[in-house]
């Protein structure tokens, strides 16, 4: 009997053990929240920031909490305080400090704020990304379409199309109204935003807010918030190519999280992404926030230039010299031969696109107008006008995009294929028109063709 007292005790206590192992395992695989503490310096209002937006904006407050700008004490004011004179500062915030029961509400919290951080902020700390920043085509963007884009020129759409759509990537020129940020120019992160303090962009059109994430802005996702669709169909591109293919077997044991500056081809992550050809640093060549650089070819205009000799928006580039730091990056992982056949191949896709497809279209296209065969007034509302405009717009910016990131479908059936059906059909249309001495047929209803086409003053001046 005693022995069996003995063994019943023995095995309560062996499952009680079993038990606390059991539980301890569980507790060390539930989900810990980071809990973000105050126990650093910080002033008063600042302290304020955080403990109101912590209840008010709980999404908002958990993305800083574990940004990097939290664990260097970067906090709300740092990126948002204002002068009173300043033309962005929130007339909204500054009355939440006068709501009955908001502890805040005395005047030593009273401090005012701007609602839109600008590159002009982030230069405080971020000088060299700001200036790089501010020469690139990102951030002059919308000065670049005011100047060639016959959507915004002749009004052929409506103030509100353009609000929902090409000023989202583009960029608004931000605007008061009484009641604080007028909702026609925001909320908006474009990436070539006029800003009320006279800086040009929106850094969290890439690093989104709050969290400012480095990994975000790596991966091409980011870039294929704006770099879609039918005219530049970038990430779709990137995706089919052998390095997006890499990318999607791959990514998810990417470094991401590098610091900056020290993220690096076959050691942080084995095919590149948008960011590591166009802006990261490899080899000799610098990480920059300018875009435009590493470009020898403005493969985006109607006829292929290069960047320095592109009218609307000169680089200030020598192409020689970044077609150079472009191949840079693309020796870290090709050889020398590998890489000098890839440019040989895409300057001459570049070259064919402009001398076979798009000016005998442009010689053609003009012919129309000085024979009065196409009326000048407006445009889109003739056939044709559309049909030269999608040739250099749609079918021939895929086929040079798809040879200069080598993704063989768009180079060929969504490019130089879809050209060559546009160039016929366009040609034989107009020399049909010009044979008959007739003008093109004109949509006297095209909708909504209501847009304001005065070119902004605080862009071009009076």
């Amino acid at each position: 009997m005693k022995k069996l007292l003995e063994l019943a005790v023995l095995c309560l206590a062996v499952v009680g053990m079993l038990g606390m192992g059991a539980t301890q395992a569980q507790a060390q695989n539930l989900p810990k929240m980071k809990e973000f503490r105050m126990e650093r310096a910080m002033a008063p209002q600042e302290i304020a920031c955080i403990e109101c937006h912590r209840t008010q904006h709980p999404g908002l407050f958990a993305d800083w909490s574990q940004s990097r700008h939290a664990n260097a004490n970067v906090t709300c004011l740092d990126c948002h305080m204002a002068e009173e004179h300043d033309k962005d500062v929130s007339i909204s915030h500054f009355k939440q400090y006068e709501q009955s029961g908001n502890k805040y509400g005395t005047k030593e919290y009273r401090v005012p704020v701007a609602a839109v951080v600008t590159p002009k902020d982030c230069s405080r700390c971020h000088p060299d990304e700001a200036q790089q920043y501010s020469r690139s085509k990102h951030a002059n963007t919308l000065e670049l379409i005011w100047k060639i884009d016959p959507w915004l020129n002749k009004g052929m759409n409506s103030d509100f199309e353009r609000i929902t759509g090409c000023y989202h990537c583009h960029g608004t020129i931000l605007k008061n109204s009484e009641a604080g940020l007028d909702s026609s120019t925001w909320p908006n992160v474009g990436v070539g935003r006029i800003n009320l303090d006279g800086s040009k962009g929106s850094c969290t059109s890439c690093h989104t807010r709050h969290k400012f994430s480095v990994m975000e802005a790596r991966k091409p996702e980011a870039c294929g918030q704006c770099h879609l669709g039918p005219d530049h169909p970038q990430i779709e591109i990137y995706m089919e190519s052998k390095h997006g293919d890499i990318y999607t077997a791959h990514g998810d044991d990417y470094n991401w999280t590098a610091a900056p500056g020290t993220w690096t081809p076959g050691v942080d992550f084995r095919s590149p992404t948008c960011a590591a050809c166009h802006m990261s640093g490899a080899g000799t060549t610098l990480t920059s926030h300018d875009v435009t650089e590493r470009l020898a070819w403005e493969s985006q205009a109607p006829l292929t230039v290069r960047p320095n000799k592109f009218k609307p928006f000169p680089a200030k580039t020598n192409p020689d010299v970044e077609r150079e730091k472009m191949k840079q990056i693309c020796l870290q992982c090709h050889g020398k031969t590998w890489t000098d056949g890839h440019f040989v191949q895409m300057d001459k896709a570049m070259m064919e696109y402009n001398d076979v497809y798009f000016k005998p279209a442009k010689a053609k296209w003009e012919e129309l107008y000085e024979k009065g065969l196409l009326d000048k007034s407006k445009y889109f509302d003739e056939r044709l006008e559309v049909e030269f405009y999608e040739l250099w717009h749609h079918e021939g910016r895929r086929a040079r995009f798809g040879a200069a990131m080598m993704a063989p479908d768009y180079a060929w059936w969504h490019g130089f294929y879809e050209c060559k059906k546009r160039f016929s059909n366009f040609m034989e249309d107009a020399n049909e028109l010009i044979q008959h001495n007739q003008k093109a047929y004109k949509a006297e209803d095209w909708p909504n063709a209501t847009g304001d086409t005065t070119k902004p003053e605080v862009i071009f001046g009076k």
